[in-house]
């Protein structure tokens, strides 16, 4: 273990996940049984109450007469496919108009996913995904969901760390008062997703489609792109915060499945 990672806590933040997903209902198209088999499987032991699984767009409509806290499309199901028939609960103005969409389909070229995603979707994913992915992504977007949901709120908190969203800052709350955090505008997206998700995972694939935007394509490489502006974002982030000690840094650690956690600093006293 290098230094970077040294002292990273043994708790699994992916088993924080049942946080989020107890009590939550999930509508699934999928007209592969297998997969549909697998995919509810894992939600269920990942917390969720209930999956219901249909096979066909014209039965995720009428299921989704009922709510649900997100909806998990293919894209190539018998009759109606799973875009169309997004579109069509998004105009519904039903108990699901307004729920975080993911499309999980074999379609997953980069005119797709654009299409997807302008046609309603929240998130796009192409398979086959990982269930590790899968649940971050479906995480994520039940978040956003709750903070769309949540009056305007303010600044994000964590422990000395206050992060501004409207004026785009990181100040750090140290003896003698709040200082700025120095950060370029890619660092300071890399700390928003990270502090945003409060402990829990947050992919490599997310942290690139939603701070690497100027790329419309997922390179090759982009794993080793982001460990290396994790590993300078882990340098400066230590320099501007002397105060944390070594026992504290990094402040963005790994966690399975090529994912990544900001530290919860809500305990700390200074």
């Amino acid at each position: 273990m290098d230094g970077e990672t040294a002292g990273i806590e043994d708790d699994d933040p992916f088993a924080q996940l049942r946080e989020v997903f107890a009590g939550r209902r999930a509508l699934l198209l999928e007209d592969d049984p297998a997969l549909s088999d697998h995919v509810a499987g894992r939600l269920l032991r990942a917390g969720f109450d209930a999956v219901d699984r249909v096979d066909s767009g014209e039965a995720a409509i009428a299921a989704a007469a009922g709510p649900y806290d997100v909806l998990i499309l293919d894209r190539l199901t018998t009759g109606l496919d799973g875009l169309e028939t997004l579109k069509r609960i998004r105009g519904g103005g039903g108990p699901c108009a307004d729920a975080p969409a993911l499309m999980l389909t074999a379609l997953g070229g980069e005119r797709q996913k654009v299409e997807g995603l302008l046609g309603g979707a929240d998130d796009y994913l192409a398979k086959p995904v990982g269930d590790e992915e899968l649940l971050a992504r479906i995480a994520a977007q039940l978040r956003r969901a709750a903070r769309r949901a949540a009056p305007v709120a303010g600044d994000l908190v964590n422990g000395p760390f206050r992060l501004a969203f409207g004026a785009r800052t990181l100040k750090f709350d140290a003896e003698g008062g709040a200082r700025l955090i120095d950060l370029s505008p890619l660092e300071f997206a890399i700390v928003s997703e990270l502090m945003t998700a409060r402990g829990q995972p947050v992919t490599k694939t997310m942290l690139w489609d939603r701070c690497w935007i100027e790329w419309r394509f997922l390179p090759d490489n982009f794993v080793n792109i982001i460990d290396a502006r994790i590993s300078a974002l882990r340098r400066r982030l230590k320099e501007q915060t002397p105060e944390l000690g070594d026992d504290l840094h990094p402040l963005i650690v790994p966690a399975r499945s090529q994912s990544l956690v900001f530290r919860d600093l809500s305990a700390w006293t200074g």
